[in-house]
């Protein structure tokens, strides 16, 4: 048949007679379609991910402002409830417990209602106290304070705790100006905290003089009136701002914005990080006390470079792709048409040619005596040499005419190794082997044929080493008529193997003294992991012998730790992928020595054929571990007491703030404070107030669950974790400490005794709000005539 009749077609659907143009045209234009079809739909998932990173972002930061609107309501009204529970509170009294919650508020300040009769004696009854030059004042025309005109009533600030001031504003009467006078009234109709409209804050400096003021009233148990406010001066701020990324670093431009007025909407805080050109926003209304700020969110320019879109790449990788593939196919279509032209063309000039390679069978001998680097002997079956070619002539020193039909290829080899050959091969068969059919057996029981190193002597009685193919010469039927051998001389070969064989003993020696191991490390284009070389040393890092490595490089995996292993075969492709060095720390589970560290690193080389090999060394790094994991012990470990450290308790609050928060059962907090322990440094001195703190902490140890965490805050101050606690065990937990202290006394000093504050959390809680309860309970403890446990539950 013709050959045109049977031609396949091209990738099997393409006839060879259509243009490579028009074949490359259409492939470009799938290519383009396809490029831009992955490309919308990357532009969509894109800004789709975009959108739901900012919205997450957008709705922590809301959250994170609500909490603290509602912390700055609770502290408050803490204070609120302070003056409402007390008889009297002192200023001593007043600073101690609003001190700790001047976090990010500016000033806490206290005004009782005073009337136009008790004005003369509030106001001289607070000269007495030592504040010789405090009167009721009010603003005046430049911006001072002066003496307040009469009025049927006065409410001026009488305790005031703050961030440093400039102007103090005692004395000053709230009445007396308009938004803090609308502000007083509004909490005293309404009888709970309400808010104020922006206005100037009173001595505070130029970045944070604009604020609103949070106003709670005061009132005893059987009052309808209150006897006076609880006032806290807010700046936005400081409030909102407080703990956010440096300017250029947020990824969210935000502002809160006043909405009291009805012609106007003041902003009381504006990020500094400019929004980002994009459509993306978020707003929301959050409630300070009686009155809403609207919060408004966009992303930032930072936000907006670290995501930026990727589509255009693809876009342009993939446009290149196309019109390489186009490329690729117009090559391959036109390179087959040619190559079938030129197939035709071939084989009409085989044709012509068969006739002529016929006569070539009387050319052979010619053939025979060119290959002059190989010994090409024939044999008829009785082993006698029919055929000696040039080759065999210089290799071995005879000359045809003297062995032709007068020696046998036996004759030509060493008596010994026939000797030694034909023994193993009558052994494998189990019958006697003739020594002149030993060289031609080596096959054995498949039947085939193999080359085999053999000696041959040569005429002048040397010894040559070759390497021997010996094979049956069959003639057209199919009979055995003799023997073919082919021989190639393997002297300069074996000296080179010699070489490289000192080569390798030298580098184990070498390498017998490196701590640790050296390898070679091979990953081939389909991902399967082999050894190439490993060192004596990789049997300690590993309990394996290097021969184990090189058969299954998977065995090195085995021992890798479970938690390690999917990390570690990460970094290697990750290596293979961009070339780059391989460095890796990782722990090995060894069947004696058990758990140990290792450090490997390795540089990559891409092999021609594909594939990765990489040249390596691996250490055990189990001695450095152990020394890292000495020192960050010492690091959360008090030096004095031998208990965990404030560092520690810090990290610890956090997570188990975490796991509570996210409904993962209770927490509770015990801390207390040595009773007069300043009295106790004082009369036996501080190496006795040392030794007071660690028999409290073996007391404290002794009674503690496994589960509680037992920390020193600073000085004389411990706090207990206890996690998944209800506030009934906290107590009993609690009382067991107390009775501990107080059942033993220590030497030289006697019964020591600690106030206690519990706190349990609750949920929408923070760690701060928290402490702070714990805090109280200690006060309260210590305002009780301390030794003694106080749970602190509002």
């Amino acid at each position: 048949m013709a050959l045109h009749q049977v031609r396949p077609r091209i990738l099997g659907f393409i006839s060879e007679d259509v243009s490579a143009w028009l074949v490359a045209s259409l492939v470009l234009l799938a290519g383009t379609c396809l490029t831009g079809v992955l490309s919308w739909a990357m532009m969509n998932l894109i800004n789709q991910q975009l959108r739901q990173r900012f919205e997450l972002q957008a709705e922590e930061r809301f959250s994170r402002t609500e909490e603290r609107f509602q912390d700055e309501e609770q502290r408050l009204d803490g204070l609120r409830r302070f003056f409402a529970n007390s008889a009297g509170v002192s200023n001593a009294e007043f600073h101690g417990y609003v001190e700790p919650l001047l976090r990010r508020t500016l000033a806490f300040a206290w005004a009782p209602r005073i009337s136009r009769e008790q004005r003369q004696s509030f106001e001289q009854a607070t000269r007495e106290q030592g504040d010789d030059s405090f009167g009721i004042r009010e603003t005046g025309d430049g911006g001072g304070l002066r003496q307040a005109a009469e009025r049927d009533e006065y409410v001026p600030v009488l305790y005031l705790q703050s961030q440093p001031l400039s102007m103090s504003p005692l004395g000053f009467d709230l009445l007396s100006h308009p938004l803090r006078r609308a502000a007083l009234e509004q909490a005293r109709s309404l009888g709970t905290v309400v808010v104020s409209q922006p206005l100037d804050l009173m001595g505070v400096g130029p970045d944070f003089a604009r604020g609103v003021l949070l106003v709670a009233p005061v009132t005893r148990a059987s009052a309808k009136e209150p006897f006076g406010y609880v006032v806290a001066g807010l700046n936005m701020r400081q409030l909102v701002g407080d703990g956010l990324p440096a300017a250029g670093h947020d990824n969210l431009s935000m502002r809160v914005l006043d909405l009291s007025t009805d012609d106007r909407e003041e902003v009381l805080f504006d990020s500094l990080d400019a929004p980002g050109d994009s459509d993306l926003s978020a707003t929301r209304l959050l409630r300070l006390a009686d009155r809403s700020y609207r919060v408004e969110l966009r992303p930032s320019r930072m936000f907006l470079s670290s995501n930026h879109s990727s589509v255009t790449s693809l876009a342009v990788l993939g446009s290149l792709l196309s019109l390489l593939l186009s490329a690729l196919l117009y090559v391959l279509v036109s390179q087959r048409q040619r190559a079938l032209k030129l197939v035709e063309q071939r084989t009409g000039e085989l044709r012509a040619r068969e006739q002529e390679l016929r006569g070539t069978h009387g050319q052979l001998r010619g053939v025979l005596d060119a290959a002059t680097q190989v010994a090409i002997i024939a044999t008829d079956l009785r082993g006698v040499i029919t055929t000696f070619n040039a080759g065999a002539e210089q290799m071995l020193g005879y000359q045809g005419c003297e062995v032709l039909q007068s020696m046998t290829l036996e004759s030509l080899h060493v008596p010994r190794e026939l000797q030694a050959r034909a023994a193993q091969l009558g052994a494998r068969f189990g019958k006697p082997i003739p020594t002149c059919h030993a060289m031609l057996l080596e096959g054995g029981e498949q039947g085939g044929q193999q080359a085999r190193e053999w000696t041959l002597v040569r005429r002048d009685g040397s010894h040559l080493t070759v390497n021997m193919l010996a094979t049956p010469m069959l003639d057209d039927q199919g009979l055995w008529v003799g023997h073919l051998a082919i021989c190639i001389d393997i002297t300069e070969r074996k000296r080179v193997h010699e070489a490289l064989a000192a080569r390798d003993l030298l580098l184990k020696k070498l390498s017998a003294h490196v701590p640790g191991g050296i390898y070679q490390f091979k990953m081939d284009f389909n991902g399967r992991f082999s050894v190439i070389y490993a060192s004596d040393g990789i049997r300690d890092i590993y309990e394996l012998e290097p021969d184990v490595l090189v058969q299954n490089a998977e065995a090195i995996f085995s021992r890798i730790h479970p938690l390690d292993s999917t990390r570690v075969r990460a970094s290697i492709r990750a290596s293979a992928d961009t070339l780059s060095p391989w460095r890796e720390e990782y722990r090995v589970q060894l069947p004696l020595r058990g758990l140990r560290w290792v450090r490997g690193e390795a540089t990559p080389e891409e092999l021609p054929g594909g594939g990765v090999l990489w040249h390596g060394y691996i250490s055990d790094i189990s001695d450095l571990k152990r020394v890292e994991e000495e020192l960050r012990a010492l690091s959360v470990t008090d030096a004095l007491t031998g208990i965990r450290n404030r560092r520690y308790f810090q990290e610890r609050l956090t997570s188990e703030m975490s796991r509570v928060e996210r409904g993962s059962g209770g927490l509770a907090v015990i801390m207390l404070d040595i009773d007069h322990f300043k009295r106790i440094n004082d009369q036996h001195g501080h190496a006795v107030g040392d030794r007071v703190l660690q028999a409290v902490c073996q007391r404290i140890v002794q009674r503690l669950r496994r589960t509680d965490v037992f920390c020193r805050l600073g000085g004389e101050e411990f706090v207990v974790l206890c996690p998944d606690t209800d506030s009934d065990s906290a107590y009993s937990l609690a009382l067991g400490l107390w009775e501990g202290l107080r059942a033993a006394p220590i030497e030289d000093v006697g019964v020591v005794t600690a106030s206690f504050g519990i706190a349990t959390w609750r949920a929408g809680e923070g760690a701060d709000a928290l402490l702070l309860r714990a805090d109280s309970g200690v006060y309260a403890a210590k305002q009780a005539g301390r030794d003694r446990v106080e749970t602190q539950l509002g």
